[in-house]
């Protein structure tokens, strides 16, 4: 990916499979089991092209985005 394709992948909150998809890329072999809301996301909001509020987070949201890992990782 160029810095000019980056650009055009920003990730919101609202955004969770591409945020997914970013932390399979980033953290490829780690046990979702044991990855905590606290720590899900610090690792969303430091992601490149995260570019969202990072106050907007709550479980919801952080639940949703685990759940999606968990079964994206475990297909």
């Amino acid at each position: 990916m160029t810095d000019a394709d980056s650009a055009f992948n920003h990730l919101y909150w609202d955004s969770s499979f591409e945020i997914v998809q970013a932390l399979i890329e980033k953290y490829p072999t780690v046990n979702v089991d044991s990855v905590g809301l606290e720590q899900l996301y610090r690792w969303i909001i430091d992601l490149p092209n995260f570019v969202d509020e990072p106050e907007l987070a709550n479980d919801s949201i952080l639940n949703e985005i685990l759940r999606e890992w968990y079964e994206e990782v475990n297909s």
